[in-house]
């Protein structure tokens, strides 16, 4: 079972609801994450809601609804420790034909950005990040049973307690209405490789 009450802001939007079996965030125009790479560009302020952990194989599933409509408006799933380590995984508007679905993983300062191509008509999706010490795995669904390989990494700073859960920003002019639910902590789902 998933506690929302546990969860804690690093940066609370201005407009949001917490139930027990919902969240809801409306962002916030220039709001962002991301570190450094290729252009310089720096941009820590979007918020994210998370708990803290010291266990080290567990599985964090989230369901995301979003009606995002301006470039580079995201939602999705995080771990966040601090400004210079992190990771999160959304899918990007960029414009009424396709979306990116993808990941951005920072470790000491510097972010790095995977994506692929999505038909602009996908609205919901759920994220599926799993923990195996400070090794992680990001999987997506379109239908929340059968759950794709986003991305395997390593968190240099991600060995110890760890933050995670939710996100949801407005890196131009922009404003939307992310709604997660279906949020669900259990064993680790991503095996180890034999």
């Amino acid at each position: 079972m998933f506690n929302t009450s546990q969860l804690k802001w690093t940066r609370a939007p201005e407009k949001f609801e917490i139930s027990e079996d919902k969240i809801i965030i409306i962002t916030e125009p220039n709001t962002d994450l991301w570190q450094r790479t290729y252009y310089g560009f720096r941009n820590d302020n979007a918020p994210v809601l998370q708990l803290s952990t010291k266990e080290k194989y567990f599985s964090f599933t989230v369901k995301t609804q979003f009606d995002s409509k301006r470039r580079f408006d995201q939602c999705g799933v995080a771990m966040y420790l601090n400004s210079d380590n992190w990771l999160k995984a959304s899918i990007e508007y960029e414009n009424e034909n396709f979306q990116r679905l993808g990941s951005v993983v920072t470790n000491h300062g510097f972010s790095d950005w995977a994506t692929t191509d999505i038909d602009a008509s996908v609205k919901t999706i759920w994220y599926r990040l799993s923990r195996r010490e400070s090794d992680y795995c990001i999987e997506c669904s379109y239908d929340g049973v059968n759950f794709k390989q986003m991305r395997v990494c390593h968190i240099w700073e991600g060995a110890e307690e760890i933050c995670f859960g939710i996100y949801a920003c407005s890196p131009e002019q922009s404003s939307f209405k992310a709604i997660f639910t279906e949020m669900d902590i259990s064993e680790c789902k991503w095996l180890a490789h034999k």
